[in-house]
Formats: C-alpha cells, structure tokens, sequence
C-alpha cells in the first residue's frame, strides 16, 4: 500500500457532532493504521458563517477524542490556487455558466420528481448564443458555474461497498461556484486533495454520488486515474432502523461531555458500529489495532443512545479513583477520597452521578419513614454502636436488630435504608454507614432531617 494521506475537513460553522466525529475518527484511525498522514483540513470559505470560535472548538474536541493531526491547513488561506484551478477549467471548456435563478432550477427539480426521475441539468446554458448572456446579464442575473461531465462510466472499488461505477449520463452536472462568486465544497476539496498529496477519503454513503463529480474534477485537473481511493460507510440508523433523528444526527461532542459521557465509550460504540457484534469502551489508541475499514460492509447500524449510556456505565463502574478524581473536584466533590469513590461507583453511570451519594452522606436529607416503621427505627436507633463506625458496623448492628425484633429480609433492611438514605436504592450500607457516622444516622432514624 502506497503510504496514505488521509484528511478531516470539517466547516467551521458550528460545533463538531456525532456524525462528523465518526468520520474524523475512522480517517485518523486508517492514518494511524498503515503509518500515514493525517491532515486537519478547515473548509473556512464561507466568511459569513465560519468563525474562528468554532475552529478552536473543533481542534479541542478532536483533541479530548484523542485524535492529533500532522498538519493543519485553512482553505482561506488558499483562494489563489483555487482561482488557478477555476482559470483551467474555464480554458478547456470544463467549467460553463449557467443563469436559471433558484426558482427556475427548484421548478425543474418538481418536475423530475413528478416523473419519478432524479433532476439532471439540461445543459441549457451551453446552448445561449452571445446576445442571449448579454439580455441575461442585463436583466441582473449573475452565473453559477458548472463542471461539464464527460460522457462515460466511473468506476472505483471502494473499501466498503465494493466496485462501484455509475454512467454520468445519470449524473447532473455539479455546480462548483455560486452566483456570488464563492466555492462550493467540491472544487477547493480537490485542488487540496492533489497538491496535498491525499491518497484516501472516507466519508458517508450519502456522497457516493458526488464521488463520480469528484474522480472526474480531480482527472480534469491533473490527477491520476486511480490516485484516490474512497470508503463510503453506511450512515447511522435510529434504534428502530429509522433515518438517525436530526437531534441525535447533530449531538454535539461538547454537549456529550458536558452531561459527562466518557471518550472510550463514544469512540467504542462509534467505531465499533456496523464493524463489530461485541462493543466494547476503547480509546483511540487502542481502537487502532482492531480497526478495519473493510469491516463496515453495506449493512445499516444502529446508535441507540442506550448503548452508549451503557458503555459509559460499564467505564464508570470500573474506573479506577486517580482517574475520577479530577472530574469528582470539578462536579464539586473536591475531598472525595477513594473509598468512597470505590463504594458510590457501582450506583453511577457518569462520574457526576456521585454528587446525590456525597450530598447524602454529607447534606442533610429527608429521612423516608412509613408509620409502621417508626417504632422499629427507634429500636434500632439505641442499638447502633457509639463512636466511629468501620466496614463491620452494619453487619453487627443488623444482626442484632435482627435478633432483637424478628424482622429479617427485606423488612429489616429497607426501612433502614430509607430511613438513613432517603432513598430505596443505592451503594452497599456497610460503606455507606460509616461515611454518614453514628451521630447523624441516628438522628436519621429518629426522623430527624440532618
């Protein structure tokens, strides 16, 4: 294999979402795969809506991903070698002008599907005589511009769906500048591709179409039959195999990590979906060994936000304290030791969740007390030990109330609990206890909120 060059081109207009980050993923992790490259790319030719705040999100969100790059580049910065480009199209009759408004075009694309046929260009403009572009401009219109695709089929064989070829007298003619003069994304994506020397792209199926504009665009330009080589993945499905949900399609990284979810089970469940029936947590470095591109097939996948819930979890449950310590000092639990880390883990599916546990044990709390229980708490209020408590405490103090009033199981433990806790759920009581102290769990049993 010829060493790859991969590229994360990402527009600036917003933050980075789920379904940009699983391809910024799979192209670092092919780079990183076969020793290549990695190029961080910014499609930043749209001055009105890119911003430079969402440029420095995008490089600290890669970066919390794990993902670094060799090099960065800005497609602003670049205008000049794409004027070159568009002057060479031009010359050789490759890149014509078009003058259909907006309406014009969405009233022919009506009348394609009331045919049940996708639109395609009917090369109208290439029919105007001089006189016609004069009374055109004349009225104010201004042109876009489109590449002329030659007659003939494309052919490539992608590393996921296999060998592709499509007639390209199915296929419109791509627009590649707008009526006010701006790129579209594919023009400047090639001139970059080529002088950057990038040999793969992989990207969504929804662009297998565009592939076929694209060979050709970047042939037109100079590039060599073969020099790219494409994987399009299946895009994401919902839980029920429905089309992923416009809210789930653009969850943001940032929004994920600030509800807390944990990077091994974002990459874990993104990568690892329609490659793997055993999902596991994995950080980047170490999806590296298993990952495959051919993996990923035609099949559709399915992101269930369950799942990654459940990865979270399962990250949570066994995450060492010297990892958790700086997340439980920044959701405000700065003087949790390890201990009780170790005996609030188990109840937590983000780290964050340790607060309701560390406000139970050091907040006051409502005690939940049934009326018939009073008398029973009150009993086994005098019976629990003076002074501190250890590990042992509860299975002593419970085996004595046990003997002392007959109640057992469920009946002897649940009201303890929901007197002590205010909760019927949560960590072990022998850890518990200890942590909220003899003084307060008695007043606790008592009824009294402390």
């Amino acid at each position: 294999m010829k060493k790859p060059v991969l590229r994360f081109a990402p527009s600036p207009t917003g933050l980075l979402h789920v379904g940009n980050a699983r391809v910024a993923m799979m192209n670092w992790l092919f780079a990183r795969k076969h020793g290549g490259e990695f190029i961080l790319r910014f499609d930043d030719t749209d001055p009105e809506r890119s911003k430079d705040e969402y440029v420095d999100a995008i490089r600290e969100d890669l970066r919390w991903l794990g993902i670094d790059w060799d090099r960065e580049e800005r497609q602003s910065l670049r205008q000049d070698r794409y004027d070159v480009a568009i002057e060479q199209l031009k010359s050789e009759g490759l890149l014509y002008p078009c003058y259909e408004t907006e309406g014009e075009l969405n009233w022919k694309r009506k009348a394609a599907r009331q045919r049940h046929q996708p639109f395609i260009y009917d090369r109208k403009a290439l029919l105007l005589d001089p006189a016609e572009i004069r009374a055109l401009e004349a009225e104010g219109r201004k042109p876009h511009w489109r590449f002329k695709l030659p007659d003939g089929v494309v052919e490539w064989d992608d590393m996921c769906r296999g060998l592709c070829h499509f007639d390209t007298q199915h296929v419109s003619d791509p627009v590649l500048i707008r009526e006010d003069g701006s790129l579209l994304y594919m023009l400047g994506s090639v001139v970059d591709d080529l002088e950057m020397g990038v040999t793969h792209i992989i990207r969504g199926e929804d662009h297998v179409t565009n592939t076929v504009a694209q060979i050709l665009v970047y042939m037109a330009l100079g590039g060599q039959p073969g020099g790219l080589d494409f994987g399009h993945t299946p895009l994401l499905a919902g839980p029920g195999g429905s089309q992923l949900s416009k809210r789930l399609g653009s969850l943001s990284l940032r929004e994920l990590r600030n509800d807390g979810f944990e990077v091994p089970a974002l990459v874990g469940l993104l990568t690892g979906l329609g490659a793997s029936d055993r999902i596991e947590p994995a950080t980047m470095r170490e999806a590296i060994e298993t990952f495959d591109i051919s993996a990923y097939g035609r099949s559709t996948p399915k992101f269930d936000p369950a799942d990654l819930a459940s990865l979270n979890e399962k990250i949570v449950h066994d995450m060492p304290y010297d990892q958790a310590r700086d997340k439980l000092a920044a959701a405000g639990m700065e003087g949790m030791d390890e201990a009780f880390w170790q005996a609030v883990r188990g109840n937590c599916w983000r780290v964050a969740e340790a607060r309701e546990w560390w406000d139970v044990v050091h907040d006051a709390i409502v005690p939940e007390i049934d009326d018939e229980d009073r008398e029973f708490l009150t009993q086994a209020a005098d019976m629990l030990p003076q002074g501190d408590l250890d590990g042992t405490s509860w299975k002593s103090w419970t085996g004595a109330v046990k003997e002392a009033t007959g109640r057992k199981g469920k009946q002897l433990f649940m009201p303890l609990r929901k007197a002590l806790t205010g909760r019927e759920h949560g960590p072990e009581m022998s850890a518990l206890l200890p942590m909220i102290g003899s003084e307060k769990a008695r007043a606790r049993l008592c009824g009294q909120a402390v």
